[in-house]
Order: C-alpha cells, then sequence, then structure tokens
C-alpha cells in the first residue's frame, strides 16, 4: 500500500511538474492559424519577426506549412511595440478581454480594424494595445503599499491626444463619460466647432452617477460592444489626393516614362470623376530616385491632410511613406511593388498580389475551372524554371491532395509521346514548367500536331501572365489549343471601354501608351478611379463598403481586396482566367 501511495504522489508531482511546465511555455508563445495563402514570410511580417525565431518553435515550418495548421509564435520577441498578440479562446467575449488587459473595446476595435463580431472567433489573433490605465490610480496603489502618502490626485484621470476625425461624441464613449462631463472638464468645447487634430484634452473620472449605473448594468454583448466602439461616418467633400512617384533627374526613362504614364491615366480617372460631379483636389509631387530621401517632401504640411496618397515605387520609399500615412491617418494605394507594411499598418492597400496568396487563387480556380482533369506537365529546361518552381510545387501538391491525375514529360517530346499522356474520358490539361517564350517555341509545334492527330481528345493549354507579350506570336496556336493563362490584370483592346480610354489618352496626350503589360496608363486610370469613386460615396465607411463596389468595371486591373489580418491592411487577390477558345474567342473568366 506505501507503494501504491508513493507511486500515486510521484504521479501528481509529475502531472503538477507537466501542468507548470505547459504554463510557462504558453506563457512564452502564441498561436498562430495558417490562413489560404500565407507563407512563412507574410507571417513573420505580421509579428514583425525573423523567420528563423518562427522556425526555433515549429520545426520543419521552413520546408511547408498547411492551412488551419497552428503555428507557436514567440511572445517575448513579438511584443518589441508595446501591445501584445492574444489568440480567442472558447468561451471568450469582447467585454471579458477588457478586463484581462485592462483596456477598452474602443482601444482594442482600433488597434483591430478588421475586427467585427461576425469573426470574433476561436483562434483569430488580435492586437492588444496598450493599457491605458490611470497613473494616479497606480501611485495610489503604491502609496497604501508603502504607507507614504500618496500626492493629491489630479482632476484628470489621463490627458487624451485628439486624433483626426475624432468627436466629443467619440471621445466620451471611449472612456465612458458623459459629453458633458467632457465639455465642463474642457471649457474651451463649449465653443463648439470641430476638434483640431493633436488637441490635449483633459479626461475627467466618471463620476458617482455614472460609475452606479455602470455597475449595475449587465454584462454587454460583442455586439453591442462592436456597435458602440463604431466611428461615424465622415463625408468628404472635397477630397484631397496626391501621387507620390519618381519623374526628375537620377530617374531612368524607361522608369520614368511608366510613371508618367500612371500619372497620365491617374488624370483621366480625376476628370473622368470631376465630370460626375465628384470635386477633387489632386496633389503631385516627386520623390526622386532610389537612394533619395522622402523626409523634406514630408514636411510639407498639406501633405498631412490627404485623404489618400497613391505611390511610390521604390521600396526604400514605401516603409517611410507608410509610417507617415499611418500616423496621420492616410490610405496609402501602392501600385507597383510589394511590400511587407502592408501586413501591419491598416491603411495600406497593395494592389500587386503577393505571389503565396496569388497562387493560391490560381489553384483555387484551375481545381473548378477543370474538375478531374488529367494534369501533364511538360518540364521545360530553360531560365525560366526557376520563377515558376514554387508555382508548379504548390499546383502539384494541390493536385495530388485532391486526387487528380498528373503526369509530366520532357520538352523535347514527340507528338507519339504526348498522344500517349491523354485520357479521352477527361480534359487534358498541359502546363509547362516555364512562362518563357522559348519554353514555348519548342513544345507548341508538337502539342499543334498532337491535337490534330487526336482530334477527339478534350485539350487545353494552360500557362502564365507573361504569356500576353507572346500572343502575336503564337495567337493561332494559343486558339488552336483552347489555351488558358491566368493574370490580374488583362485588357481585351476591343471592348468599348478599352477604346473609350484609349481614345482619351490618345486625345489627351497626342501619343500610344507604351505596348507593355500591364499597360501603365490603364493602371493609373483604374486605381485612381476605383479608390476615388468609393472614398467619394462612401467616405469614412469605404473600407467596410467595398464590397458593394462591383458597379466599377475596371479596364485592366481586378479588385478584390482582403485584410492581411485583424490590424494590418489589405492585399488584391483579384485574379482572371484568360481563354483563347478553339472558336477564336477571346474570354476574360471572373470567377466571383
Amino acid at each position: 500500500m506505501k507503494a501504491i501511495n508513493r507511486l500515486f504522489c510521484s504521479l501528481i508531482i509529475a502531472g503538477a511538474c507537466s501542468l507548470n511546465g505547459w504554463a510557462q511555455e504558453n506563457q512564452s508563445y502564441f498561436l498562430h492559424t495558417v490562413e489560404k495563402g500565407q507563407s512563412l514570410y507574410s507571417i513573420a511580417s505580421m509579428y514583425s519577426l525573423p523567420i528563423d525565431e518562427i522556425v526555433k518553435l515549429n520545426p520543419g515550418s521552413d520546408q511547408k506549412i498547411y492551412v488551419g495548421h497552428s503555428l507557436r509564435i514567440p511572445r517575448q520577441a513579438a511584443n518589441v511595440q508595446q501591445e501584445t498578440y492574444h489568440t480567442i479562446k472558447a468561451g471568450e467575449t469582447l467585454y471579458r478581454l477588457t478586463t484581462i488587459y485592462n483596456v477598452s473595446a474602443q482601444d482594442i476595435c482600433n488597434a483591430n480594424p478588421g475586427l467585427s463580431a461576425s469573426n470574433f472567433r476561436i483562434g483569430q489573433v488580435i492586437r492588444i494595445p496598450q493599457s491605458n490605465k490611470p497613473e494616479a490610480e497606480q501611485q495610489k496603489a503604491a502609496a497604501s503599499q508603502t504607507n507614504i502618502p500618496a500626492p493629491v490626485q489630479s482632476r484628470c484621470q489621463e490627458m487624451h491626444k485628439v486624433k483626426r476625425k475624432e468627436t466629443v461624441f467619440s471621445i466620451s464613449r471611449q472612456y465612458g463619460i458623459s459629453q458633458d462631463e467632457l465639455i465642463a472638464a474642457n471649457p474651451e468645447l463649449k465653443k463648439g466647432g470641430k476638434l483640431k487634430k493633436g488637441t490635449l484634452l483633459c479626461i475627467p473620472y466618471a463620476s458617482a452617477t455614472n460609475k452606479q449605473t455602470s455597475s449595475t448594468q449587465t454584462t454587454p454583448t460583442d455586439k453591442q460592444l462592436f456597435n458602440e466602439s463604431k466611428k461615424e461616418t465622415e463625408r468628404y467633400h472635397t477630397l484631397k489626393a496626391a501621387v507620390i512617384l519618381p519623374f526628375g533627374e537620377g530617374v531612368s526613362k524607361s522608369e520614368s516614362a511608366r510613371m508618367v504614364e500612371y500619372y497620365e491615366g491617374l488624370l483621366v480617372a480625376v476628370d473622368s470623376l470631376k465630370r460626375t460631379g465628384t470635386s477633387i483636389d489632386l496633389y503631385a509631387y516627386n520623390s526622386g530616385p532610389e537612394n533619395s530621401s522622402l523626409q523634406p517632401l514630408l514636411a510639407k504640411p498639406e501633405l498631412k491632410e490627404m485623404d489618400i496618397v497613391f505611390g511610390p515605387l521604390y521600396q526604400s520609399h514605401i516603409k517611410t511613406l507608410s509610417e507617415f500615412c499611418q500616423q496621420n491617418q492616410i490610405r496609402l494605394v501602392v501600385p507597383f511593388k510589394q511590400n511587407n507594411t502592408v501586413f501591419r499598418n491598416p491603411s495600406v492597400f497593395q494592389i500587386n498580389t503577393p505571389q503565396s496568396y496569388l497562387y493560391s487563387e490560381v489553384y483555387d480556380h484551375f481545381l473548378r475551372q477543370f474538375p478531374g482533369a488529367n494534369v501533364v506537365f511538360i518540364e521545360a529546361t530553360d531560365g525560366g524554371v526557376k520563377d515558376k518552381a514554387e508555382f508548379i510545387k504548390g499546383l502539384k501538391e494541390e493536385l495530388r491532395n485532391r486526387g487528380y491525375s498528373t503526369k509530366s514529360v520532357k520538352e523535347d517530346v514527340t507528338a507519339e509521346v504526348l498522344k500517349g499522356t491523354l485520357d479521352l474520358s477527361k480534359s487534358n490539361i498541359f502546363v509547362p514548367t516555364s512562362g518563357s517564350n522559348l519554353a514555348l517555341i519548342k513544345i507548341l509545334p508538337q502539342l499543334v500536331l498532337t491535337v490534330r492527330e487526336q482530334p477527339e481528345a478534350n485539350v487545353h493549354l494552360f500557362g502564365y501572365p507573361e504569356w500576353q507579350t507572346y500572343t502575336k506570336d503564337h495567337l493561332d496556336e494559343f486558339f488552336e489549343l483552347d489555351t488558358y493563362f491566368y493574370s490580374s490584370f488583362y485588357t481585351n483592346n476591343l471592348l468599348p471601354a478599352a477604346i473609350h480610354f484609349t481614345n482619351s489618352y490618345r486625345k489627351w496626350y497626342n501619343k500610344e501608351m507604351d505596348e507593355r503589360y500591364p499597360k501603365f496608363g490603364m493602371l493609373g486610370f483604374d486605381t485612381g478611379y476605383y479608390f476615388l469613386k468609393g472614398l467619394s460615396r462612401y467616405g469614412s465607411a469605404f473600407e467596410q463598403e467595398m464590397g458593394k463596389m462591383d458597379y466599377i468595371v475596371p479596364i485592366q486591373t481586378g479588385f478584390k481586396f482582403q485584410r492581411v489580418n485583424n490590424w494590418g491592411g489589405f492585399i488584391n487577390k483579384k485574379v482572371f482566367f484568360v481563354r483563347f477558345t478553339k472558336n477564336y474567342e477571346l474570354i476574360k473568366l471572373d470567377f466571383d
């Protein structure tokens, strides 16, 4: 019996140690659930961490991560900006989090603009801002512990610095006081008028009546707290927009020409909107070459009053401009380069889709367009293979997971061997592992011969955005092979909208747009028209109403924005499939 008791006690002690170890480990990390399109790079960017910090806690994650898989994120390393991250657990509510972290629901909502009552669910990671616990309370607690008389308590629990677009109503709700109490503590507010950004306001302690009322209230629901935290929608009487791009000395001629064409397209969009009654003030600034500083430009007082900024071009400028826009609550549309500021700045709109998100969308569309197909990969040997390695690897994995039959052949394969890969009961999709023109030149003759010798087979060729630049060289073969390629941008120059814009551009500037893809003039028009039209219609509620903007049909660039996380900005996930049919039709397939 003594031996049994000793064993039982040992098990209890071991269990306690195990639980204690788990608790300590759990305090050292939080869990991030991998979502579609996320990569290790994008996840590390969200938390401002080096990738190897995540790999240490998640061995093998540098090789592969899976949708739905939970990654351990080191907590101490991620909390470098006086904030913490919290993974929502079963039974937790927004109100419960306000008590755990001693912050208001308004503060949590402000730190997580992508959070709502509908997506407040288990597994979601949210950012918790630093506690605003009144300093007077801390002094009082410290004094009671040391028996030293506390200093005379200020009538202000804290000083609030007015942010852009805040109102007396929103500030009073944020601190749980009445508007009358706020005005009484700040007599200058009696004069009325709009609050000036940067003004310091005394936040008084809530009256006893308010405290008593609040103590008798029932616990608010998530929906109530989110509704109370909503900011009033502000309408823009005159939109202030800026474009910041490299135009001047030190910039290559080709680069400058692209930027000028983008700006010219943006001007056409502004003119089109002004003709419909939209009031817009557009400012243009030269960012200078890549090694120049943006600080002299950002010191201009009018820039702080912008509602939206388009640009810049260079990676070295994006971080600086992104921080400026975040500090001044200005939307930043980045039309060209991919950047990691979108993962932490809620004001950033990234037009050029990050590769992992783009490929994820293409895979989904591929599976929907070709259910149960027989997929044949044509293994190329040129330099373009490296560029498509990640795409091909991911597509093969998706097909294998969904039970598709796949085959691989060399690019020097004969038509006879290609015929042997066909399955007459299915669609047969040929996918080159390179997007280069050289690869097409090598494989197209044998593919065409195969289709001609096996006319009863259902055959398609599938490829890449750069094929738009080779269309003139291979148009007949593309039609004969019922070819598809994916792209985030495409226009048919025979469509009325494209014809109208091209004619307007030619009339305005007495020249043609450069023959490149994408056409930068159309990109300037599409981004300018989409954002300026949306802001003029929805005001400060633009982000919440973007789903209603399908009435805007861009000429070339599709828009489908999604927040990258609850505290970050938006990426564009729009992808088209362009099809050259055997009936000599050119179709843009939209999967929304």
